[in-house]
């Protein structure tokens, strides 16, 4: 088995339809239900959603001391809205857990394997 992080992005400011308290309970309930079946097949390691990047902090090393700033990192288009750490037999099985998830949130996924551990 491999340990994937399925990355959720989202767009600042991307125009959405509004949605009715039903339809935030309806996605969240789904989402539950998704969560569920990827325990179930031992596949969820961890999951996570953030809150907005301007909510976020920066701690940099400057001069050999430490610089805090309000975030977020970086002025993008689009920021990290939440994650999965799943593991699965290999690439293409992870592959098709984003794809549940891109279809049930309506949000690109980004799919990456963690770091192989150097022998020592």
């Amino acid at each position: 088995m491999a340990r994937y992080m399925l990355s959720v992005h989202t767009g600042n400011g991307a125009a959405r339809e509004p949605m009715s308290a039903e339809e935030w309970q309806q996605g969240y309930e789904q989402i539950a239900i998704l969560e569920a079946e990827m325990r179930a097949q031992d596949a969820l390691f961890f999951s996570g959603r953030l809150s907005e990047p301007e909510a976020a902090r920066v701690v940099r090393p400057s001069k050999h001391r430490v610089r805090m700033t309000d975030g977020p990192y970086a002025e993008t288009k689009e920021h990290l809205g939440g994650f999965y750490i799943i593991d699965a037999p290999d690439l293409d099985a992870a592959l098709e857990w984003a794809a549940k998830v891109t279809l049930l949130i309506n949000e690109p996924i980004e799919v990456r394997a963690f770091a192989e551990e150097p022998s020592r």
